[in-house]
């Protein structure tokens, strides 16, 4: 489940709502130097990305939009992590990008799931040659643990999803987890983050 089912839900409800999707941190003026700085070295130092977040924060404040729905984005963890960076970097990290954050009501909804089974489903979707290109990008990376094949790819993505939760919780951040994401259909996943968001949401308005 990508953004475009939520963005569309929020929308039909009468809010006005900001699709940011994966691809456009290249292209959003805001992540200008994210982009520049990532065509010239192949990584991102951390202060251009809790800069750009900040900027982008300000032109969500500043704008008429109501919500803001960013594919795989927002907390970087998996970038991080393939630009070689530990736990307790990344920990550092996420305290810093909390604060920047704090204006804005912020959400992460986390399809959670069968690693193996996931990839060997998005292989059968996007076809055979998906699988190895999958697994040489992330052999391209400075991860841990190294990746060679599929069985060394799940068992990264197992950590992934680990520090990625893990630092969210700690940050005390709102989170959706949709658990075995990866086996009911597309509208179903759909259903399931509606009803995480509205109770959360519910939770809020209550304790707020």
């Amino acid at each position: 489940m990508r953004g475009g089912g939520l963005s569309q839900w929020l929308a039909d409800t009468g809010l006005r709502v900001d699709h940011f999707r994966e691809e456009e941190i290249l292209t959003r003026p805001q992540f200008a130097a994210v982009a520049e700085e990532f065509k010239a070295t192949g990584t991102v130092e951390l202060g251009t990305l809790i800069a750009a977040t900040a900027k982008f924060v300000e032109a969500v404040v500043a704008s008429d939009d109501h919500v803001v729905i960013a594919d795989a984005l927002v907390p970087f963890v998996p970038t991080l992590l393939a630009m070689g960076h530990g736990e307790e970097t990344i920990d550092a990290f996420l305290t810093d990008l909390t604060e920047v954050l704090a204006p804005v009501c912020l959400v992460m909804v986390f399809l959670d799931g069968n690693a193996e089974s996931s990839l060997f489903r998005a292989a059968t979707r996007e076809g055979e040659q998906w699988l190895d290109w999958y697994v040489g990008k992330l052999a391209g990376y400075e991860v841990s643990p190294p990746v060679a094949d599929v069985a060394s790819a799940v068992k990264y993505l197992r950590r992934e999803r680990a520090v990625t939760l893990g630092a969210v919780r700690r940050k005390d951040w709102g989170l959706v987890v949709i658990e075995r994401a990866d086996e009911p259909p597309p509208d179903e996943v759909l259903r399931v983050a509606q009803r995480g968001l509205r109770l959360w949401l519910g939770r809020t308005v209550t304790h707020g």
